[in-house]
């Protein structure tokens, strides 16, 4: 769902820069935010402080203002292979799920999405494991120097193997996650009352943050657990301040609902869901300004303040047609493409 329409316009180096860059700011600023989630899911600020602002004021009290955005550095530097390898993973299940008419089903295409983000999630999953655990240590008395030092330590001292401690559970939450997407994919034109290729920016804005809304709910207990599992280890005090004590997946759902109730598998979700709206804002802006510093610099607007298009330049051209055709009129010559099968 939270997806843009592809431009032909811009290079795929050019897409995933913005994407990339836009992705970054968004998680740097909500990652206040994201930093409250994770210790409210862990439990490392049990009956110190409650809610997103407590939990956000502890830490910052306890460990100065820069605490707040622990594990931020890691989450950013995900973001490129994350995306290259999700928006590979997506071709080729657009593919497979593609007949022979060249049509996908909405069901499909859900589908498709939601496998391309699970497969991407488990080829960078030990970087988010390391995000948690840098987000449950105390930054005055770090047990991780680093995100190089986190991957080395967490090697040698608990191997391979605990560095996809939890992976199983992001499998199972694709499950519900695909069901909620699917869920508001299908509904929208009753919610707007109106055709879904008329969606104005505003509608599709409230689409994406609704659909993120319904899905993270719906799977927020596989995650919960998942970052039990993350930041539990025996070399990290108190054993990473994880609440309950458990000896796999399925016992910690159950340590869980047994100690907290069913409820407690949905602690931080308060955090979650107010940095919806501010993630997708900044994401979703910062990509359209990107986007139009790129047209301006393949030449299809004459500037990147506005969408304002440059007067004599065929739209649909490719960045690459477009440069040779600008080529061709400076020295008369242009270069002609080998024939493909």
């Amino acid at each position: 769902m939270a997806t843009w329409r592809r431009d032909s316009r811009l290079t795929g180096s050019q897409r995933l820069l913005c994407a990339g860059l836009a992705g970054a700011l968004s998680l740097s600023l909500t990652a206040p935010l994201e930093l409250a989630a994770v210790l409210a899911q862990v439990g490392a600020m049990r009956g110190h402080a409650r809610g997103p602002w407590a939990i956000g004021l502890q830490v910052w009290r306890a460990e100065g203002p820069r605490a707040l955005w622990k594990g931020n550095g890691v989450a950013c530097l995900r973001l490129f292979p994350c995306s290259a390898v999700q928006l590979a993973a997506y071709r080729k299940f657009v593919i497979l799920f593609t007949d022979d008419l060249g049509h996908i089903s909405q069901w499909s295409s859900v589908m498709a999405g939601s496998l391309a983000g699970m497969v991407s999630t488990i080829a960078t999953y030990p970087t988010d494991l390391i995000k948690t655990r840098l987000i449950v240590q105390n930054m005055l008395e770090p047990s991780y120097k680093g995100i190089l030092h986190a991957f080395s330590t967490i090697y040698q001292q608990e191997g391979f193997l605990a560095l996809y401690r939890g992976v199983s559970l992001t499998v199972l939450g694709a499950l519900p996650f695909s069901a909620g997407s699917l869920l508001v994919y299908m509904n929208l034109e009753k919610i707007w009352n109106g055709p879904r290729d008329r969606f104005s920016l505003l509608q599709n804005f409230a689409n994406v943050c609704l659909a993120a809304a319904v899905t993270q709910t719906l799977s927020f207990p596989f995650d919960t657990v998942k970052r039990k599992m993350q930041a539990h280890s025996p070399y990290l005090p108190h054993c990473g301040g994880v609440d309950v004590h458990f000896s796999g997946a399925v016992d910690c759902f159950r340590q869980i609902i047994k100690t907290q109730g069913m409820l407690g598998l949905w602690n931080g979700l308060t955090a979650n869901l107010l940095k919806i709206v501010p993630y997708f804002g900044v994401m979703f802006s910062t990509f359209e300004f990107c986007k139009r510093i790129c047209l301006y610099q393949n030449g299809y607007i004459v500037s990147p303040l506005s969408y304002k298009l440059t007067p004599g330049v065929d739209q649909s051209l490719q960045p690459q047609e477009l440069r040779e055709l600008k080529k061709f009129f400076k020295t008369g010559t242009l270069k002609s493409k080998k024939p493909t099968l």
